[in-house]
């Protein structure tokens, strides 16, 4: 008589209702998500995921719920109630927004430190000092975006909520960092490929990864990451006066963070960045599925894709191996970059906004102003003005 099959725990149900969204919702700590998770936390990711919602908006909603989970749990003891209350928004605000100073002398004002180590032992915390209110205010709006999800009403807009976020805010002494202290412009790109010169997969992978990225308008980390065959078209090519054709290519991305709706977002490589995203495929096989993988200690390419971070982690190797501080640059200086180098090469805003998909005037052209204004007229009128005197 055939043995009964061992029925699944919940943990082990819910890692596998998890693995079947992860081809949409690329999940890398998904053991440790169905620890963390509840079966109510699950089915709302699958509806989410079945409503057609942006890979990267699934990413940053997941992140938060789990974050928030783990929070609730070492400040409770007590998994998230839905919809929560008032008194519980509250306490968060008051565990992640908080005075060091008032700190020094008061060991009860902020996350108490019990909480504190049980989020960093699960690697939910690294920073010292309080959360950036950006931070605080973009999990509230998720944990509000997720209650709504499951068809409650919060108190995310009660007055007290409100109040006590603009309070805790100013005692904040933050200011806000850019998410790489310096742009990978061309210059800094030319020392990066410098380090992939070897026809290695693993020189062909990082040459194709770092080219692909800058080119396609600084592209963000897991749009490289997740990148498929299958958003690959290839394109005519594009006749150049005295030189050969440059082969092209277009990459479908699909909804991203700016698209709308069913809009199908694409952008166009032409030149070097094709020849290098060829030879890399080329030289790896691949035909199908995930673009950019893993290469293993004696050149095994993996059959699943790189994650985000590697993205970061690839660059951040190469800089140093360029003799440059891997401290002052992460996979954003590619996107920040990329503006940064149109505006410096004189390309007018709105074709370079076309490449880079940015939606936002203001913020593209924060890093326009920022590559011009040291160099331009009204940093040099009181020079100009003591020429003409």
């Amino acid at each position: 008589m055939a043995k009964a099959k061992t029925s699944l725990t919940a943990v082990e149900r819910r890692a596998e209702e998890l693995d079947t969204i992860a081809a949409v919702l690329p999940l890398e700590r998904r053991d440790e998500l169905a620890e963390l998770l509840t079966d109510q936390d699950v089915e709302t990711l699958r509806h989410l995921v079945n409503q057609g919602m942006g890979d990267n908006t699934l990413r940053a909603l997941t992140s938060d719920l789990s974050y928030l989970e783990a929070w609730g749990l070492a400040a409770t003891g007590k998994s998230l109630p839905w919809p929560a209350p008032e008194a519980l928004l509250l306490k968060f605000v008051a565990h992640h927004l908080w005075d060091p100073q008032r700190r020094e002398s008061d060991p009860d004002h902020g996350m108490p430190a019990e909480v504190d180590a049980n989020l960093r032992s699960q690697g939910f915390l690294k920073s010292v000092g309080p959360h950036a209110p950006a931070t605080v205010r973009r999990r509230l709006a998720n944990w509000s975006t997720l209650t709504r999800w499951r068809g409650f009403d919060g108190a995310f807009a009660s007055p007290a909520l409100k109040s006590a976020i603009r309070l805790a805010v100013r005692a904040v002494p933050r200011t806000r960092g850019r998410k790489s202290a310096k742009a990978v412009t061309g210059d800094v790109l030319a020392k990066l490929l410098a380090t992939c010169a070897t026809d290695s997969l693993r020189d062909l992978r990082d040459r194709a990864i770092l080219m692909v990225a800058f080119a396609s308008g600084g592209r963000r980390r897991s749009e490289i990451a997740g990148l498929r065959c299958e958003q690959l078209t290839v394109e005519p090519p594009i006749e150049v006066p005295d030189g050969p054709p440059l082969p092209s290519l277009a990459i479908h991305l699909g909804r991203t963070k700016t698209s709308n709706g069913e809009q199908d977002d694409i952008v166009y490589l032409t030149g070097r960045p094709v020849e290098a995203l060829n030879a890399w495929m080329v030289a790896s096989k691949i035909e199908s599925g995930s673009v950019f993988r893993g290469i293993g200690r004696w050149g095994t390419i993996s059959k699943r894709a790189i994650d985000p971070q590697s993205v970061n982690a690839i660059l951040k190797q190469r800089a140093e191996m360029a003799g440059l501080d891997a401290g002052e640059f992460s996979a954003h200086g590619i996107r920040s970059g990329y503006l940064t180098e149109a505006a410096n090469r004189g390309i007018p805003l709105p074709e370079a906004m076309e490449q880079s998909r940015h939606r936002s005037v203001q913020q593209a052209s924060s890093y326009y102003n920022n590559a011009t204004r040291r160099s331009g007229r009204a940093a040099r009128l009181l020079q100009t003005r003591m020429n003409s005197v």
